[in-house]
């Protein structure tokens, strides 16, 4: 399992410089990938732009969007943005997509809350076109566009999954959360028709250090999460803070058959970065 890590970019008051030295730190490392999250309404880069910035101070790393929201964008504006941010990185972008599940940020677009799935089976037809067309420049480094993972656990979300894209991207949660949808995602893989399996991407939280980082990655779930309420309290319990409840994740995820996951910081704090690399790899 590759393990990957995401920016800083989401936390809230993150200084700019921190989402570049945070990225070349971790191209220089052991990580395998450095990925974002996306909200309109909220105090988080744009991860678009943010991978950007990535990309122009790594050369190694995956840049992952984990995920974005597609169905709040134009499609061949999104195309060709996505385009080039995969050649000005030399091919290293992958493209997590997912409808999003918070009314307030399609509210702040032009875009309708309902009907956001059927926009984003639409938007993935469109894309692929825009991609494959040469007036749509530049062009990505694969004729079809970058590698595509698709978030959501409903019937509707895994049977786009299966039908459109390279693999799934699953939501967080303990290990046995993950297997769950991992076995759904083979399982509409296999209904499909298509060869082999997809690929099976996760995420999680972390804050490793004392009370005081631990308190402040909590404080951001509950923030982040407070559209889901009383749920919110669950997802900030599983948070990781300490460097064994981190390795057992690990092991979990692994032997759920998790191809490569995905862990983002709670705090904006360079030592998070450092303190990860030694418990996940030493």
């Amino acid at each position: 399992m590759k393990i990957g890590v995401g920016l800083p970019s989401c936390v809230p008051e993150c200084e700019p410089g921190l989402v570049t030295d945070w990225a070349a730190a971790a191209d220089a490392g052991p990580f395998a990938s450095v990925g974002t999250v996306d909200r309109t309404l909220y105090g988080n880069y744009d991860p678009l732009v943010a991978l950007t910035a990535a990309a122009a101070v790594t050369t190694r790393v995956q840049l992952v969007t984990s995920i974005l929201i597609a169905p709040l964008r134009e499609s061949a504006t999104l195309a060709k943005q996505v385009a080039t941010l995969d050649v000005l990185s030399g091919g290293r972008l992958t493209l997590g997509l997912a409808v999003g599940a918070r009314r307030d940020d399609y509210d702040a677009s032009e875009f309708d809350y309902a009907g956001r799935g059927a926009r984003l089976d639409a938007m993935l037809h469109s894309m692929r076109a825009h991609w494959e067309d040469e007036r749509l420049g530049p062009q990505p480094p694969r004729a079809d566009g970058p590698p595509v993972l698709l978030g959501g656990q409903s019937g509707p979300a895994l049977a786009r999954m299966a039908a459109h894209a390279d693999g799934y991207i699953h939501n967080g949660g303990p290990p046995r959360a993950f297997a769950r949808a991992a076995e759904q995602a083979r399982t509409a893989w296999a209904d499909a028709g298509r060869p082999g399996r997809p690929q099976l991407w996760g995420m999680a939280y972390y804050a490793l250090g004392d009370d005081r980082v631990a308190e402040a990655g909590r404080t951001y779930l509950h923030d982040y999460y407070a559209f889901t309420g009383p749920f919110a309290q669950r997802i900030a319990d599983g948070l990781l803070t300490e460097p064994l409840g981190l390795r057992e994740l690990l092991d979990g995820y692994a032997d759920a058959g998790c191809d490569h996951l995905i862990l983002f910081p709670t705090v904006a704090e360079a030592e998070q970065l450092d303190r990860l690399a030694a418990a996940a790899f030493e």
